[in-house]
């Protein structure tokens, strides 16, 4: 009895720790990067090299599979408590690292469309050394933009995907690995759809300030915990910080 005490609880603790390795992984190296980020050749005023794109397309992707993954845990870890007793059943089990896999594929796609924006801002000279905004006016209607998308239908409609894995679960499954890739992916995008207005900030408190970066991963965090009355608080506080940038 007690071996299978054991072999259970070894069983729920390895999701875990996978799971926190890969985040510890992401922040060690964003503080490497950050710790080196002025002397890098990108923050100078001259055109990226390809190579100096691909090397922030690989930080976005690691940023947000760092900022990201945390909130996403107890879908994760829901979709390992299946896949255990779909093998302790003896059934073709799907597999929760390739739902996670999904996951941070999803998340790599708007690492994409982030990279290129920055590298857009970049040309335009309106980003610092430090890869934020060098325009109050810009940050403001960053924040601006954040605060109404707070209130809108569709980021409501992704935050409830996210902060209810039962639901999704029931709403999206697919048996096999082809399946668990698919949910994996879908479950990434309803976090875009969540979050990608939020991500724009990180160009008006900088994309590589460790504790800006921080402070959003735990206020997504904390939306994906109490849900709607903190988006729409935030969405207010967002505005009027905007309204403050554009006036002063």
């Amino acid at each position: 009895v007690l071996g299978r005490v054991l072999t259970l609880s070894n069983q729920r603790l390895l999701p875990v720790l996978g799971l926190g390795a890969v985040v510890a992984v992401a922040w060690v190296y964003l503080v490497y990067i950050a710790a080196g980020i002025e002397g890098m050749s990108l923050a100078a005023a001259k055109p990226w090299t390809p190579a100096e794109a691909a090397m922030m397309l690989v930080m976005w992707a690691v940023m947000m599979a760092g900022m990201m993954l945390p909130g996403a845990a107890p879908m994760i870890l829901l979709f390992a408590t299946i896949e255990r007793r779909q093998r302790a059943a003896g059934e073709p089990a799907s597999s929760t690292a390739i739902f996670g896999l999904g996951y941070v594929i999803a998340w790599t796609g708007f690492s994409l469309g982030a990279t290129a924006l920055q590298w857009a801002l970049h040309e335009a000279a309106l980003l610092t050394p430090m890869m934020a905004s060098s325009s109050k006016t810009f940050a403001g209607l960053l924040f601006v933009a954040a605060g109404l998308y707070q209130w809108s239908a569709l980021k409501h409609a992704c935050l409830r995907h996210c902060r209810s894995p039962l639901h999704f679960i029931v709403q999206h499954w697919r048996q096999g690995r082809l399946g668990a890739l698919r949910m994996g992916l879908i479950h990434g995008l309803y976090c875009i759809g969540c979050c990608w207005v939020l991500m724009g900030l990180l160009f008006a408190g900088g994309v590589m300030n460790l504790v800006w970066i921080a402070a959003i991963a735990l206020f997504v965090l904390a939306e994906k915990v109490w849900g709607e009355a903190v988006a729409r608080a935030s969405g207010v506080a967002m505005l009027g910080v905007g309204a403050y940038l554009l006036v002063v």
